[in-house]
Parts: C-alpha cells; sequence; structure tokens
C-alpha cells in the first residue's frame, strides 16, 4: 500500500509563495481598491456599497458578495465595530470560513491504485495541467499512467502523448475517434498489470459544454473507471481558466451534473486581475479549489492554500 502524499516544509514554503506571486495582479486591481477601503476612517453606509462593488468587480460574484458582505455585516453589529481597519480582519476571517474544505483528499490516500477524472472545456488548459499533476506526484514517488480518452478533438492525443514524454509517463491511448470508456478500460487494465501504476490520471473530452453527448460521454466514462476499481473515480477535477470569471462558473455546473466534480485546478491565475473567482468557486460549486496554476512551466503548478491566499490579496 501507499505512504499518504507528504510534503517537506521547503516545498510548503514553495508553494505559498508561488501562490502570493500569482495574485500580483489581482492585487493590483481588484484588491488594491480594498487596501484603500480599509484604511482607519468612521465606517459608514458608503464602506458597505463601496466593499460590495469592489468584490462584485472582482469576480467574486453577486450571490457571494451579499453573503459574504452580510456576515461581515452582522458581525460588525454584533461586535460594536465602528470603523474601518476593525471590519478587515473580520472580513479576512469570513473570507477564510468561505474556503474552508477538509484539506484531505482522496487522491492522497492509501491504494492499491488511484484514479483521477480530468474535465474542462477546451481551452482552459486541461491537457497542460495533467502534465503538471502527473509530474508533481511523479516527483513524490508515485507510479503514474495518463489516459488519453480525449478522443474526438483533433491532435488531443498527440498532445498527451508528447507531454508524456515531457514529464516521463506512460500515456495509454487508442487514438483519435476511440471510443473514451474502452481507453479507460484498457488503461485500468494496464495499471494493474503490465505498468503496475497506483496513480491513473484520464484526460477527459472537452467539447462545449452545451453538448449534451458530451456530458453522456462523461457519464460513461465515469460509470467504466466505478466498474473496475473500486469507488472509482476517486477524485474528478475539474480544469478552469481564471481569466473566463464568471463564465466559467456557467461552464462548471454543467460538468458538476454530470460528473460529480470533487475539486478545482484554477489555470491563469496569475494573468487576470479578477482572482475573487476562488471565492464563488467554492460558494456557488460547494467545491474546493485544489491546484493552481501558477505559470507556464511544467513544474508552474502550486497546491492552493486558503490562509495564503486570503493573506496575500491585502498584502
Amino acid at each position: 500500500m501507499l505512504k499518504l502524499f507528504r510534503r517537506t516544509k521547503e516545498e510548503e514554503l514553495a508553494d505559498q509563495q508561488r501562490l502570493h506571486d500569482s495574485l500580483e495582479k489581482t492585487r493590483s486591481g481588484f484588491m488594491g481598491r480594498l487596501s484603500t477601503l480599509f484604511q482607519p476612517n468612521e465606517l459608514t453606509e458608503q464602506t458597505w456599497e463601496e466593499l460590495e462593488e469592489t468584490l462584485i468587480m472582482g469576480d467574486v460574484g453577486v450571490e457571494t458578495t451579499l453573503a459574504l458582505v452580510e456576515k461581515v455585516r452582522q458581525r460588525a453589529r454584533q461586535e460594536g465595530l465602528k470603523r474601518t481597519d476593525q471590519v478587515q480582519a473580520v472580513l479576512k476571517q469570513e473570507m477564510l470560513a468561505l474556503l474552508d474544505h477538509p484539506a484531505e483528499m482522496a487522491l492522497d490516500e492509501p491504494r492499491l491504485l488511484t484514479v483521477v477524472l480530468v474535465v474542462g472545456v477546451n481551452g482552459s488548459g486541461k491537457t497542460t495541467s495533467i502534465a503538471k499533476l502527473a509530474k508533481l506526484y511523479k516527483d513524490h514517488g508515485r507510479k503514474v499512467v495518463l489516459a488519453a480518452a480525449d478522443t474526438f478533438r483533433a491532435a488531443a492525443v498527440r498532445q498527451l502523448e508528447i507531454w508524456g514524454e515531457r514529464v516521463g509517463v506512460d500515456v495509454i491511448s487508442q487514438g483519435q475517434g476511440a471510443d473514451p470508456g474502452a481507453v479507460v478500460y484498457d488503461a485500468i487494465r494496464a495499471c494493474q498489470e503490465s505498468r503496475q501504476a497506483d496513480l491513473l490520471i484520464v484526460d477527459t473530452a472537452g467539447r462545449l459544454h452545451t453538448k449534451y453527448n458530451l456530458m453522456k460521454e462523461l457519464e460513461k466514462v465515469r460509470n467504466v473507471a466505478a466498474r473496475q476499481v473500486h469507488k472509482a473515480p476517486h477524485e474528478v477535477f475539474l480544469v478552469l481558466d481564471a481569466t473566463t470569471g464568471q463564465n466559467g462558473l456557467s461552464q462548471a455546473r454543467h460538468f458538476k451534473e454530470a460528473v460529480d466534480i470533487t475539486g478545482v485546478i484554477l489555470t491563469k491565475l496569475d494573468g487576470t486581475a479578477k482572482g475573487g473567482i476562488v471565492f464563488a468557486i467554492s460558494k456557488e460549486l460547494g467545491v474546493p479549489v485544489r491546484f493552481v496554476g501558477t505559470g507556464e512551466k511544467v513544474d508552474d503548478i502550486a497546491f492552493f492554500d486558503a490562509r495564503t491566499f486570503v493573506e496575500s490579496l491585502f498584502k
């Protein structure tokens, strides 16, 4: 049986620094206004209006913003807070509470074979994220295999094979147009037999989320995994492009209905000034952000840490 995935203190600090650095645009945009809003001044109705406006502009989303501000207002009344700098601490605490999800992932639990499905629309950074995830876990001693079950998009299989070669992991494929369920079946058998692998990451089709047939295919892939491995898939990660903001949430809801998402890999966070989408994901989807893409290199992936994220927004 496998040991639990453990990062060293140095690796945790490096992840926190990468996450902090990736929020530079968000700090200079979305949260730049918050820092001025929370200068030591008297708390007024205008303060609350400006807070709402700032959060919505930062892609926190209307529903999430209204719920968050109302919580902070209630606490301000209960605790008798009169100044904006006092409210900032309460806002941080409520932001953290919003992102409160179990730290443990099924991906890191000890089992003979862990199956991870990765879903998302084309262009979200799905294939690159799979490569980054594969390298991260391979570097920590896991025997990783990739399954090329995105058989509809031209060159998708070859793209995954190229990434597999780069990061040094096997890719199980049958070529464009093959049955995705058959690819997953073969990949699971290969992991259990010839490859002796303990982690299978499955790339799935990423056509537009409005295509009903895509969602049915994802359900089929999930069911194939469930029949072959106990409690599989153990994780279903949705890859979301942070720069798409609220549009990405619409995609996410469709995928969640089809395959029961367990977490989000948020890409291109370093490319947006509206990192507040993290709060909307947590509140409106009810799933945690698990990983963040922090750049274009294959090592540019970090475990998401809620405390680092919130603190970084105000620095």
